[in-house]
């Protein structure tokens, strides 16, 4: 959540929500790109010519495929098979999550595929035993995901 994605807009919804200060989640930081990790994973990207992305949280069993009003282009095909494949809906991105993102970013950016996928369901972490499970759900993803 550190992505230059309408990251002030998830700047004032976290900070009112008394994320404000660094934190295990939903801090998206002082600014967009301050952490290395989210410096790598942008850098990495703009280093290669990706056709769509997949990110993984853990807490829903939905797909999220859209950003704001940015549908791009096969998005919700490729969703839609996604979502066949793992059991997961298809959702749009609740408002108070819907920015900063990699996912976000990835399509505004370069109006191509990007989907997180909220695998899982319970209180994080998750317990291990629903790695199966997860795995299972996920595995038709990945395969799909490698050959579009």
């Amino acid at each position: 959540m550190q992505f230059p994605a309408g990251w002030e807009n998830a700047k004032e919804i976290k900070y009112s929500q008394g994320f404000d200060r660094p934190a295990p989640r939903d801090f998206v930081g002082f600014n967009p790109l301050t952490e290395p990790e989210a410096i790598a994973m942008y850098n990495f990207t703009l280093s290669h010519d990706f056709k769509l992305t997949i990110s993984y949280h853990t807490q829903g069993q939905e797909i999220y495929w859209n950003f704001q009003n940015i549908n791009p282009p096969r998005g919700f095909e490729i969703g839609t098979r996604f979502s066949k494949a793992s059991g997961y809906l298809l959702a749009d991105v609740p408002y108070d999550s819907s920015f900063a993102g990699y996912k976000d970013w990835f399509i505004q950016t370069y109006n191509r595929p990007g989907y997180t996928i909220e695998a899982g369901i319970g209180e994080n972490p998750l317990p291990i035993s629903q790695f199966d499970e997860i795995y299972r759900n996920n595995l038709g993803i990945l395969i799909l995901g490698a050959i579009l």
